[in-house]
């Protein structure tokens, strides 16, 4: 699994197999709800995505599972 940050807090995944596709945090990030992912509201915290586990992760162990992405990016296909 591979990624890279986008514009407009996106981030732009490609998996194993080539199925690359982007998922836009900004309505999740700016919710009411948004609970610990209201961290990454900070630009600069959002640009420190990286790869863990096939999880993307940011600092404060602030982590997305990637089979619901996977499903995301398949079902936009």
């Amino acid at each position: 699994m591979a990624c890279s940050v986008l514009s407009d807090y996106c981030v732009e995944v490609t998996f194993l197999r080539w199925t690359k596709g982007t998922i836009n945090l900004k309505l999740d990030i700016f919710s009411d709800s948004a609970g610990v992912l209201a961290t990454l509201r900070d630009p600069f915290v959002f640009t420190q995505v990286g790869i863990v586990g096939g999880a993307l992760t940011w600092p404060g162990g602030i982590d997305l599972a990637p089979d619901a992405m996977y499903d995301d990016v398949k079902s936009d296909q």
